[in-house]
């Protein structure tokens, strides 16, 4: 099996609830991102469908999932991060609140985590 499968398949089993959960889409997402160049960080939020500027990075959070009934626990996010100005995404995936090395954005500046979904 190559990596990107084996990747692939650890991404959806670590994303699915718990065999028999069933999960719910929050509002939107706190995130943390991290300067590596200054050592700074900043917990953002940022709304479903919304952009959320940190530094020199935006991020667009696509959806945010949870265990229903329990926001705080085991969140996995879709995001999309691109540089400002730039087009291309530097990572675009979902990103898991209990597991954030598992699909890591590798930017040589910045890095940005899940950290909860948040509801209305």
């Amino acid at each position: 099996m190559t990596r990107q499968l084996r990747l692939a398949a650890a991404l959806i089993l670590a994303a699915a609830p718990a065999l028999g959960q069933e999960a719910e889409s929050g509002s939107g997402a706190v995130l943390r991102t991290l300067d590596k160049l200054n050592g700074t960080t900043e917990d953002i939020t940022v709304s479903a469908g919304a952009t959320q500027a940190s530094g020199r990075i935006e991020v667009v959070l696509e959806d945010c999932r949870y265990p229903a009934g329990d926001p705080a626990r085991d969140a996995y996010a879709y995001l999309t991060v691109r540089e400002v100005g730039v087009a291309d995404p530097v990572f675009s995936g979902w990103m898991i609140a209990s597991a954030p090395a598992l699909n890591p954005m590798d930017h040589p500046r910045y890095d940005v985590w899940v950290l909860r979904c948040t509801t209305s």
